[in-house]
């Protein structure tokens, strides 16, 4: 017996295996989805032929358009937050000792060992009326009467940004690690100021990471709708409460899906948008490095 047969039967298995698991789980509803956003919706069978076209047309609709541009800028605003936040707690990680950043990895992580569903609803007890924000302003006397907190675009983009910003530091510390400080200590033996430093070294350097982030970031935060129902109640509407109720509420699965198909199309964009700009990016410093 051929002493690789082994190995490489367990690797044909294993690669069977998973391709099979994704064929089933991630391939099939894939398609499911997308034959059924072609479809005509009925009452009594949910969906039915004819193929028809008119569900993605209905996603253009004026009507959809202010729950759109509201998705796109509270999404917007959580990945520009996350990115503040996310940035220098990576660097500050990445400048740590190796025991000393793995303690905060795991503190970062533990959290995600609850559902994020019983998290949200800590954050509503949170900034609720009585809850331990308006409780400890009216303690120390800020205000005299609690703040309307829950159930605003202010409670949704934190509650989004309590959820995604570990998606946003974790690539932030991969681009960190591959950072080569060489070229910071060079910039300050000639003069350079911190800002400046910053600006033409550290940021160049770390854009995949930022842009990894952001893409990371972004797409989920339009699509979370138990985020926006449960802080944001029926004001704060995101693409995913749009897809939610058609499926649930309008029992209309054709245009639930052609939505559904409209995001992945955007997910699709962005990482075609983020691979461009990461090799324009690798191009660039290789062009940097040639000069020097």
């Amino acid at each position: 017996m051929n002493r690789y047969s082994s190995p490489l039967n367990f690797r044909r298995l294993v690669i069977t295996l998973t391709l099979t698991w994704l064929g089933l789980f991630v391939l099939l509803p894939h398609l499911m989805v997308i034959l059924t956003s072609v479809l005509t919706p009925d009452a009594e069978h949910l969906v039915i032929w004819p193929i028809t076209f008119d569900n993605y047309l209905k996603v253009f609709e004026p009507i959809y358009a202010g729950v759109f541009w509201n998705s796109l800028l509270m999404s917007g605003i959580t990945t520009l937050v996350c990115l503040l936040i996310g940035y220098p707690f990576a660097y500050l990680l990445a400048n740590m000792s190796p025991t000393m950043r793995v303690v905060l990895l795991f503190l970062m992580v533990v959290p995600f060992w609850t559902n994020s569903l019983i998290r949200i609803y800590a954050i509503k007890m949170i900034l609720g009326k009585k809850g331990i924000v308006n409780s400890f302003l009216m303690f120390t006397g800020v205000i005299d009467s609690p703040v309307q907190l829950i159930y605003t675009d202010f409670a949704v983009i934190i509650g989004l940004v309590y959820i995604l910003l570990p998606f946003m530091v974790l690539p932030l510390i991969a681009s960190f690690a591959k950072l080569d400080t060489s070229l910071i200590e060079v910039g300050k033996d000639l003069g350079a100021s911190p800002f400046y430093r910053f600006i033409h070294i550290l940021l160049p350097l770390t854009a995949p990471g930022i842009i990894a982030g952001c893409l990371i970031v972004f797409l989920p935060a339009m699509g979370m709708f138990y985020v926006a129902d449960i802080l944001g109640g029926a004001k704060s509407l995101l693409l995913g409460n749009v897809i939610k109720n058609q499926f649930l509420v309008v029992r209309d699965w054709p245009f639930g899906s052609a939505f559904s198909v409209f995001l992945i199309l955007l997910m699709a964009g962005l990482l075609i948008i983020y691979n461009k700009a990461n090799n324009y990016i690798q191009h660039k410093g290789g062009l940097d490095d040639e000069n020097l």
